[in-house]
């Protein structure tokens, strides 16, 4: 990490003290914008490093995602909101976040150290997820481009605008996918990233209050077989319909010894009719397992407030227990140990690791979705034509004397079959 040093920052600082009046609301001057610009440069510039690092990946996202909308025929596609400024211009995204903490320095809301300390961490911190957002994405669009090379096409959205971002509609009640593609001789795939998600109520019922414990254990990205337009399935435990494929993401060089505290997902107390819920009973069955414990141990650490904590390899074996997908797939960015990579086979989980930003080594992930595809919940595929196409089968539908579309072409092709 470079940039400027402490002492560079305390000479900033006391700067700005004298600029800003010292006031609850600091004047802001020509002389004031300046220096506070200068403070958040002395921050950002500290991960300089990072930055260089971040604009390689970047690369690769924009590029996988352009050759995406190229084969795919995109009119256009959307980025998370957060995601959408980092990739324009990432060190200015970071700058953005140092906002209302340059302020709170300018008014003395805050000493140094204390700026020092916050600042430092919104910066790590929103690097750290948008380079995991990244990668996410990098992969998605990497898998659906090579879906696309194999003859599958984009048919939801209809309107051909791609969003990476979760949807709105959660704000109904359902949870739609962000893409279904299609290939004639296979079906539908439905892909869904990052969900479940949260959701709007009518009620207050004890199924809104667990929800949020399935949000918190939000795999990447789930694959159905099929048109699947909404994930939700209140009827079944957990509470989704049972994803076909779980993909998960992972971008650091180190991510299985880095551990998740789950304590902070279960509120204290919690109340008799939610613990005799079904959702949360799985939930704590899953993790007992996980953890090699009894259930009841589980139990008494939540009603204590006392740590659940996992290491990440764990926490993806607790979305494999958890959802219960047909296949689970798991793909690092770089090498697996082999114990860790034993202990998630044995669990059933497929693990792609050093693939890097290798499109071809996402290729058994390809084959596994072309593998899946099928037509359960879709009664009608939609074929796109370009103009000359569509204007030979209005031809050919006057020679048929067929009014119907779909008859003139189950017509044409059967008199084409028995010639």
């Amino acid at each position: 990490m470079t940039g400027c040093s402490s002492e560079e920052l305390e000479r900033l600082a006391r700067q700005l003290a004298e600029a800003a009046g010292g006031e609850a609301i600091p004047r802001i001057t020509p002389a004031v914008e300046k220096l506070l610009d200068h403070v958040k440069d002395c921050i950002v510039t500290r991960f300089s490093g990072e930055l260089v690092e971040a604009e390689e990946w970047l690369s690769h996202v924009r590029a996988a995602v352009s050759r995406l909308a190229r084969l795919l025929g995109l009119a256009g596609f959307t980025y998370p909101r957060e995601f959408g400024s980092f990739v324009q211009d990432p060190e200015a995204h970071l700058r953005k976040k140092l906002f209302n903490y340059v302020y709170d320095l300018a008014r003395g809301r805050v000493d140094l150290r204390e700026f020092e300390r916050k600042a430092t961490a919104a910066v790590r911190t929103s690097l750290r997820t948008n380079m995991r957002t990244a990668y996410q994405l990098w992969g998605l669009a990497t898998v659906m481009a090579l879906l696309a090379e194999r003859g599958y096409e984009l048919v939801y959205p209809e309107h051909r605008f791609l969003s990476f971002d979760r949807s709105g509609k959660q704000r109904l009640g359902i949870i739609p996918p962000n893409a279904v593609l299609a290939r004639l001789s296979k079906g539908f795939i439905s892909i869904f990233h990052e969900a479940p998600r949260p959701l709007g109520w009518e009620d207050t019922s004890d199924l809104q209050r667990i929800w949020s414990l399935y949000t918190a254990l939000r795999p990447d990205a789930m694959a159905y077989s099929g048109m699947v337009m909404n994930m939700v399935d209140l009827s079944t435990s957990p509470p989704i319909k049972r994803p076909d494929v779980i993909i998960e993401f992972k971008e650091l060089s180190d991510w299985y010894v880095r551990i998740r505290d789950l304590k902070g997902y279960f509120r204290k107390p919690l109340t008799a009719e939610e613990w005799r819920n079904k959702w949360l009973a799985g939930l704590f069955e899953g993790l007992a397992d996980i953890m090699g414990v009894q259930r009841s141990v589980v139990e008494q650490r939540v009603e204590e407030g006392a740590s659940l904590r996992l290491r990440e390899y764990q926490l993806v074996k607790l979305y494999a227990k958890t959802y219960n997908p047909r296949y689970m797939i798991l793909i690092s960015r770089a090498a697996v140990p082999g114990d860790v990579r034993e202990s998630l086979e044995e669990d059933g989980i497929t693990v792609l690791d050093a693939v890097g930003f290798h499109p071809e080594k996402l290729e058994p992930l390809a084959d596994l979705l072309d593998k899946i595809s099928g037509y359960r919940g879709g009664e009608k595929i939609v074929i796109t034509l370009p103009p000359e196409a569509a204007k030979l089968l209005e031809e050919a539908k006057a020679k048929l004397g067929v009014e119907d579309t779909v008859e003139a072409i189950v017509a044409a092709l059967r008199r084409l079959l028995e010639d």
